[in-house]
């Protein structure tokens, strides 16, 4: 169905289902902006070959495509067939997907180790106790010690896992027995994250891995080198630093710019920035600066990830998810958008020339032209950070007061759902969510993830699947976009219990928590698996024996193709609501939607429509359930005083 009508005019509506994104589309058309909705209609009809995966540029020979269908070529110039092309290209996203992360980690480990040497300005250890619970865990030595030289060991151990000198990620004893097991066995238990990697890159080299299920299974090693390896070191160095995180209240949408404010948005996905950008916008010199402007302070908000690390762990609010950093400019309030890395479209300035908005590059892996370039070196961290502020603080005076439009009022949620919040609710242990589930309070829990996609109407994939999902007692866990997403249809708070059928209803009533649990950025996916290994191990069972499942309905990235294949590779199926170009190869569709149920005990499933996913998903918990010989209970039978009793252990 056409996004425009018949005068030419995009429909907002059919683009996106927030009041907010709706209303700045009108604004954009209005100003004649060129807007992402724009130029993937401009792309269409996109191409047919590489929406199936079998076209092939690895070498100059080509490139090269395949024909699934017709009389047209059946093999590539070196002889590939489509198996090989489509699963060469999928295994070359997985390695760009968790390089990203893992990337994204070593930036975390590198400033860690830097701040226990002393080295840097604005960091801190700010959680020691799970500093030396790890360090422990890593068979590091913490009594007697002082915090940095245990530090430092910590950073020193796990800079080893990114390299070739291990058998096996220090996380991987994390994982249960059975499930490292099944790794063994199948070859693909993670050792190095950089050697992860590097082998997949080389392995779809012309001329060495041509074997697709042989691909299709390295790609799950370098995809497991990132949720148990690269994201793992992310979150958990970004919890020793700067928190770790607890639930707390904040706001979301574009009602988060303030109109008497100097407005700083913080996109990308890296804390290291954005922590010190908060610390400096309330320095007592930069606010009297502001108010020598006119303005009534200075009020940072978040986009994208960096956004969730901020409102994780400071309740920072957050102005939206990935659709939204072109919008969010269009409201004419923002003086700066400061971009580290990731998720971030070139076009921001683009449309940063029609408003004062300065966007600001920090990151000298990700420039930007257009962009005022600032390299941010955390040696320098809190100088450079207030530099940056009075940046934006000196745009202020180059607002036009008329453009200003922030069409909403904020909508509350709440955020801060670590696993130590989790199980600290629960009285420090999974026992009493194992009893709820056990008793037909909670049938499973699913983990919805992942971005905006513009072929999707945004939010539309997350809000609707969740809300499926929790009328029918599945309790959610989101991380990144989808967790925005969540907040803005106002399913994070702990009223929303509400919306749950009686058997979840009673649990979040009786904890005081939402049936959506915001746990973070999308690194933090990893805090979901370190939840499914412990509630695995509580039973004593294989993560894939438990009623859980994963869901990505708008995913875009390959950092989310490479979430999706180490979530399944841990025995986690996963519905994606987006399909992945793997359609010219039949063979790679049913090792992936079929086949990887034998070997790891866990699958693939592709489905658009978030009712229908939930159908499946639902299904899915259904027969896990009854293998676990849990049988089903009508939630409507559950007394609040049996919850409460099943919960009892918590305090």
């Amino acid at each position: 169905m056409s996004v425009y009508n018949s005068n030419g005019r995009r429909q907002p509506n059919r683009l996106s289902i927030n009041k907010d994104a709706q209303t700045m589309i009108n604004v954009a058309y209005d100003e004649g902006i060129e807007t992402v909705w724009d130029r993937l209609a401009a792309q269409e009809p996109q191409c047919g070959y590489c929406s199936l995966g079998v076209s092939c540029r690895n070498c100059v020979m080509g490139p090269c495509r395949i024909d699934p269908f017709g009389e047209g070529p059946k093999r590539g110039v070196c002889g590939a067939d489509a198996d090989v092309i489509v699963a060469r290209n999928l295994g070359r996203s997985l390695a760009a997907g968790s390089s990203a992360h893992s990337d994204h980690g070593r930036d975390i480990l590198e400033v860690f180790q830097e701040t226990a040497r002393g080295k840097t300005t604005g960091y801190r250890i700010t959680d020691e106790s799970k500093l030396r619970a790890l360090a422990a865990e890593l068979g590091i030595t913490t009594e007697g010690r002082s915090t940095s030289d245990v530090a430092a060991d910590l950073a020193d151990a796990l800079f080893d896992d990114y390299g070739s000198r291990k058998d096996r990620l220090s996380f991987v004893e994390r994982v249960p027995a059975q499930r490292r097991q099944r790794w063994e066995e199948l070859g693909i238990v993670p050792r190095g994250i950089d050697r992860e990697n590097v082998e997949m890159l080389h392995r779809t080299h012309m001329g060495v891995d041509n074997d697709y299920v042989n691909l299709l299974l390295h790609g799950l090693r370098t995809s497991l080198s990132d949720g148990w390896g690269g994201s793992m070191v992310a979150t958990e160095l970004s919890d020793i630093m700067f928190g770790t995180p607890a639930p707390i209240m904040s706001q979301v949408n574009l009602g988060v710019l303030q109109v008497d404010k100097v407005n700083i948005a913080m996109h990308g996905h890296n804390p290291l920035l954005s922590d010190v950008v908060v610390a400096a916008a309330e320095d007592p010199e930069l606010v009297s600066l502001a108010r020598s402007y006119g303005a009534n302070g200075i009020n940072i908000v978040g986009l994208c990830c960096t956004g969730n690390e901020l409102m994780m762990r400071r309740g920072v609010p957050i102005a939206g998810n990935h659709l939204m950093q072109e919008l969010i400019m269009m409201t004419g309030a923002l003086e700066a958008m400061v971009v580290d890395y990731q998720c971030i479209m070139p076009s921001v300035t683009d449309v940063a020339k029609c408003y004062h908005t300065k966007v600001i590059s920090t990151a000298d892996k990700a420039k930007f032209p257009g962009a005022t370039h600032v390299s941010f070196d955390p040696h320098n961290g809190s100088e450079i950070a207030k530099n940056i502020v009075r940046m934006a603080v000196e745009a202020f005076p180059n607002r036009n007061p008329e453009r200003v439009m922030i069409p909403v009022e904020p909508v509350r949620m709440m955020a801060g759902f670590s696993v130590e919040a989790i199980l600290g609710a629960l009285g420090g242990t999974p026992q009493p969510l194992v009893d709820a589930i056990a008793s037909g309070a909670i049938r499973g829990a699913v983990g919805i993830v992942g971005c905006n996609n513009p072929k999707i109407p945004q939010d539309y994939g997350h809000v609707e699947l969740t809300r499926q999902l929790i009328e029918n007692d599945i309790l959610v866990l989101v991380t990144g976009c989808a967790a925005v997403a969540n907040g803005k249809a106002a399913q994070m708070l702990p009223e929303s219990a509400s919306l749950a059928g009686p058997g979840l209803r009673s649990v979040c009533e009786a904890l005081s928590i939402p049936p959506v649990l915001h746990m973070g950025s999308c690194v933090d996916n990893s805090r979901i698996l370190v939840l499914a290994g412990a509630l695995a191990k509580a039973l004593g069972v294989d993560v894939s024996q438990l009623p859980l499942a994963g869901a990505a309905p708008e995913w875009y990235s390959e950092k989310a193709a490479a979430i999706g294949a180490y979530v399944v590779s841990t025995g986690i199926t996963t519905v994606l609501g987006v399909q992945p170009p793997v359609f010219g190869s039949p063979n790679v569709v049913k090792v992936l939607t079929e086949g990887l149920q034998e070997v790891v005990g866990a699958t693939f499933a592709v489905e658009s429509d978030p009712r229908k996913a939930a159908v499946i998903i639902r299904r899915h918990i259904e027969a896990k359930r009854r293998d676990l010989g849990i049988p089903f209970i009508n939630p409507e039978t559950i007394s609040m005083e049996s919850t409460n009793s099943v919960l009892a252990g918590r305090s």
